[in-house]
C-alpha cells in the first residue's frame, strides 16, 4: 500500500502526520526540478567561492613565512597583500551574483508552491473546511511557505557552502600537516555525533512548535472575528484564559527549542577552543614553523565556523521541514467533492430538477435527509419549509455539489450531476444566501468579483434590475464607494441587494435564495420582494423561508421534518390539509409575522 493512502485524512488536515524524510525531499525536489539551470549556476558560484576564501589563509601563510624565515621582501609582501585584496573583492562580486540567482530561483519555486496551496485549499468541499480552522489554512499559505522560502534562498546555500569549506579545509589541512589533520578527526567527529542527536531532539520539538503557532494563529483568527459577541456577553476574561492557555503551550515548545539550542552552541564553542589548544600544543610537539601554525589556527577557524553555522542551519531546516510536512499533508488530502473522470460540460440549461431516493449524511450515518425525492419543473418556484434542522439548506447545498450524496441521485435535465463538471454546474446556478459575504473593494467589484470582462453597463443595469442602485447612487462615490471588510459599513437589506445583482450578473438559469430576505428591516423586505417577482422570470428558483408570505406564490412548497418529505403541494392546497404547514402559518398569523 502507497504511504498516503494509509493516512487518516483527518490527521492531514491537522498536519500531524509525520512524512518520511526521503518522501519528504524527494517532494521538495520535484519544485526544485523546473529551476535546475539557476540551482545549478548557484552552486558553480558557491564552489568558486568556497575555493576563493580557503585560498586566503594560503596568501597570509605565505606573508608570515616571509617575515619570520628569512629577509624580508617588501615587494613580495605587498604583491600578496595585493592579491589578497584581489580575492576579496572578485568574492564578493560572486556572492552578490550567487545571491541573485538564488533568490530569483527560489522564489520562482515559493510562488510556485503557494499557489498550488492555495488553488487546492479552493477546491476542498465546505465539509473539509468545516474540519479545519481557518487560521491553520492561513498559516500554511503565509508562514509555512516563507519558512520554505528561506530554506532555499538562504539555508540550502549555506549549508552547501559550509559543507564545501570543511572538505576543501580539511583537505589542505591534511597537506599542511597531516597528523596534525588526523588529530582533528577526534572533535569532528564528536561534533558529528551530537548534531545528530541535537537535529533528532529540536525535530520534534519544532513539530510541536509549529502545531502550536497554527493552533494559536486559528483561535486567534476564529475570536477576532467573534469579538463583537464576547463583548456582548462579556467573555472577554474566559477568552484570555483560553488565549493564555495556547500561548502558554507555544511558550514551553518554543522553550525546548531554545534549550536545545542553548546547549548545543556552547559545546560546539567548547569543542572549537580545545582544538585550538591543541593544535598549537601539537604543532610544536610535530616541529611545524610558525607560518603552518597560523594557517593551521586559521584553518581551524574556517573549520569550525561552518560547523557552527550549520548547527544554528538547523533550526531553519527543522522548520523548513516541519512547515513542509504540514503542507504537503494538506496537499495530500483530496477533495471530497471533485470531477470524475467522465464529467462533462452542463451545456443549455433548461433548469429541471430531481432528487431521486436520496440520503445525506455529514458524518456517518446520522441521516440529515432520508430517502428525499421530488421535481420541479423548468421555471418553477419551488419553496422548502420546515424547522430547524429539518434540511432545507442541506437540500440547497446539495445541488451545487458543495457535498456529495451518499445514496440515490440528483438530476438536472435529467443528466446526474455527479457527472457533470463541478464548475459548469455552479456556473449554471445562482446561489443568494442569508448571510451575504462582501469582500474589502469597492462595490463595483464586488459585483463583478474582479471579472475585467464585465462593463460598468452591465454592472449598472444588473442593479437598476434589482433596485440596488436606489441605495448605490447615493453613497459618496457610487459604484467606486468603498467596502470594508465583510461589507460592515452597509446594512443586512443593502447588501442582500448587492448579492442579486452580483446573481444577476451571471445569468445563472437556476436560482437559489436561502432565507434572502431574513434580518432585514420591512422597507427593504419589500423592495427585495419586488427584485424577486423579477427575478422569478429568469429560470427555476429554490426558496427557503421561515416567512411563509414570502412563498405563497410558489408552484410548489415542500414541508420537510426530520430529513423526510411529510406534505408538498400549493400554498392554499396545504392550508385546506389543516397538516404542518397549516399550523405553521397559524402560528405566524397568530404572532403578527403575516402582512
Amino acid at each position: 500500500m502507497d504511504f498516503q493512502e494509509e493516512i487518516d485524512v483527518k490527521d492531514k488536515l491537522k498536519g500531524d502526520v509525520k512524512i518520511p524524510a526521503p518522501i519528504l525531499t524527494r517532494r521538495i525536489l520535484g519544485y526544485v526540478k523546473p529551476e535546475w539551470l539557476r540551482f545549478s549556476a548557484a552552486g558553480l558560484l558557491i564552489l568558486v567561492n568556497v575555493v576563493l576564501d580557503i585560498i586566503l589563509p594560503l596568501i597570509t601563510k605565505a606573508i608570515t613565512h616571509n617575515m619570520t624565515e628569512g629577509p624580508i621582501d617588501l615587494r613580495y609582501i605587498i604583491s600578496m597583500a595585493v592579491a589578497y585584496f584581489g580575492i576579496c573583492f572578485f568574492n564578493n562580486i560572486f556572492l552578490y551574483m550567487e545571491s541573485m540567482v538564488l533568490q530569483k530561483a527560489g522564489q520562482t519555486v515559493i510562488y510556485n508552491i503557494r499557489n498550488d496551496v492555495f488553488t487546492h485549499i479552493e477546491g476542498m468541499s465546505q465539509n473539509q473546511f468545516a474540519e479545519m480552522p481557518v487560521g491553520s489554512l492561513v498559516t500554511r499559505v503565509t508562514s509555512y511557505t516563507q519558512s520554505m522560502s528561506d530554506l532555499f534562498t538562504n539555508v540550502l546555500v549555506r549549508v552547501i557552502k559550509n559543507l564545501m569549506t570543511i572538505v576543501g579545509v580539511y583537505v589542505i589541512m591534511f597537506f599542511i600537516n597531516w597528523k596534525l589533520a588526523l588529530v582533528l578527526v577526534a572533535p569532528v567527529s564528536i561534533i558529528f555525533v551530537s548534531s545528530l542527536i541535537f537535529s533528532k531532539y529540536v525535530g520534534k520539538a519544532f513539530r510541536e512548535e509549529r502545531k502550536n503557532i497554527s493552533e494559536l494563529n486559528a483561535f486567534t483568527n476564529e475570536n477576532l472575528s467573534g469579538m463583537k459577541i464576547t463583548q456582548i456577553f462579556n467573555r472577554e476574561k474566559k477568552k484570555a484564559e483560553e488565549f493564555d492557555e495556547k500561548n502558554d503551550a507555544l511558550r514551553k515548545s518554543r522553550w525546548r527549542v531554545i534549550l536545545g539550542f542553548g546547549i548545543y552552541r556552547p559545546f560546539v564553542t567548547l569543542v572549537y577552543i580545545s582544538t585550538v589548544a591543541l593544535s598549537f600544543r601539537l604543532g610544536l610537539t610535530f616541529g611545524l614553523e610558525a607560518a603552518a601554525i597560523v594557517a593551521f589556527y586559521l584553518y581551524i577557524g574556517k573549520f569550525f565556523n561552518p560547523v557552527q553555522e550549520l548547527a544554528d542551519q538547523l533550526n531553519s531546516i527543522q522548520k523548513a521541514f516541519t512547515a513542509s510536512e504540514r503542507i504537503f499533508n494538506l496537499l495530500d488530502t483530496e477533495a471530497e467533492v471533485r470531477d470524475l473522470p467522465d464529467a462533462e460540460e452542463l451545456g443549455d440549461v433548461k433548469g429541471r430538477i430531481e432528487f431521486d431516493h436520496v440520503w445525506f449524511a455529514y458524518e456517518g450515518e446520522n441521516w440529515i435527509l432520508k430517502d428525499v425525492s421530488f421535481e420541479i419543473e423548468p421555471g418553477d418556484t419551488c419553496a422548502f419549509v420546515g424547522a430547524t434542522g429539518a434540511g432545507k439548506t442541506t437540500i440547497l447545498s446539495l445541488i451545487v455539489r458543495n457535498y456529495e450524496i451518499q445514496k440515490g441521485r440528483i438530476l438536472i435535465d435529467g443528466r446526474d450531476i455527479s457527472h457533470i463538471k463541478i464548475k459548469s454546474l455552479r456556473r449554471a446556478v445562482g446561489q443568494m444566501l442569508q448571510d451575504v459575504f462582501l469582500f474589502s473593494g469597492t462595490v463595483k467589484t464586488n459585483i463583478s468579483l474582479h471579472d475585467e470582462s464585465i462593463s460598468d453597463e452591465r454592472i449598472a443595469d444588473a442593479c437598476r434590475y434589482v433596485g440596488a442602485d436606489s441605495f448605490i447612487e447615493k453613497l459618496p462615490d457610487g459604484y467606486d464607494s468603498t467596502i470594508i471588510e465583510r461589507g460592515e459599513n452597509l446594512s443586512a437589506g443593502q447588501r442582500q441587494l448587492l448579492s442579486f445583482a452580483r446573481t444577476v450578473l451571471a445569468e445563472p438559469r437556476i436560482l437559489i435564495l436561502d432565507e434572502a430576505t431574513a434580518n432585514i428591516d420591512t422597507e427593504t423586505e419589500v423592495l427585495i420582494q419586488k427584485s424577486l417577482e423579477k427575478m422569478r422570470s429568469i429560470g427555476t428558483m429554490l426558496v427557503v423561508a421561515h416567512r411563509l408570505s414570502t412563498i405563497q406564490h410558489a408552484d410548489q412548497i415542500i414541508v420537510l421534518q426530520n430529513g423526510e418529505i411529510i406534505e408538498r403541494g400549493t400554498h392554499q392546497g396545504l392550508l385546506a390539509e389543516h397538516g404542518y404547514y397549516y399550523k405553521l402559518y397559524e402560528l405566524q398569523f397568530e404572532n403578527g409575522q403575516q402582512e
